[in-house]
């Protein structure tokens, strides 16, 4: 992050950036924007290969996302990258390999402790094992596993708002005035 921005950063990571890692960026966007915190927060995606680099998001996910109004024509995949980790306050890794991945290439403990499971934010999920908390790739099935996806990142969004607009507040707090 460069030292002219102050706007907290959250990403969203999955394998190839064309499903569940695009949903739930523009998901949480919404949902951040309806807290009024789209100016304090700036949430993108990602995914831990390079497969679908380039490629616009999975049309089974624009689908599903346009039933709730939400554009993603100008969604575009892409891989991580290193830097990120130093650039982004917290990373929502959406399946147990994701947050292996992430935990591993990790190159330090900050890093490390910014690194979280998507629905370690559903209250009904949050004191589960992370294997128990992975949201599964929809690309292999069909619209209702798109459906899924769609639930499972609608019932973490209420507890991740309230988390990102805690450490929001408190970021704003410690930033001199």
């Amino acid at each position: 992050m460069d030292s002219t921005s102050s706007a907290y950063r959250v990403i969203t990571v999955c394998t190839g950036n064309i499903c569940r890692s695009p949903m739930a960026e523009l998901m949480l966007k919404a949902a951040l924007e309806r807290e009024g915190l789209d100016g304090l927060v700036e949430v993108d995606s990602a995914g831990i290969t390079g497969y679908e680099a380039g490629r616009p998001i999975d049309p089974r996910a624009a689908r599903r996302l346009a039933a709730t109004q939400l554009a993603s024509e100008h969604h575009i995949a892409r891989e991580w990258e290193p830097d990120w980790f130093h650039e982004r306050d917290l990373i929502l890794a959406l399946d147990i390999d994701h947050f292996a991945w992430l935990s591993q290439a990790a190159p330090d403990q900050d890093s490390l402790g910014k690194i979280h499971m998507l629905r370690s934010f559903d209250p009904a999920m949050a004191e589960r094992d992370r294997l128990d908390q992975g949201i599964e790739d929809p690309w292999y099935g069909g619209h209702a596993d798109f459906d899924a996806v769609w639930h499972q990142i609608h019932a973490a969004l209420p507890g991740l708002v309230r988390h990102i607009k805690a450490a929001v507040l408190q970021n704003t707090q410690l930033q001199p005035h």
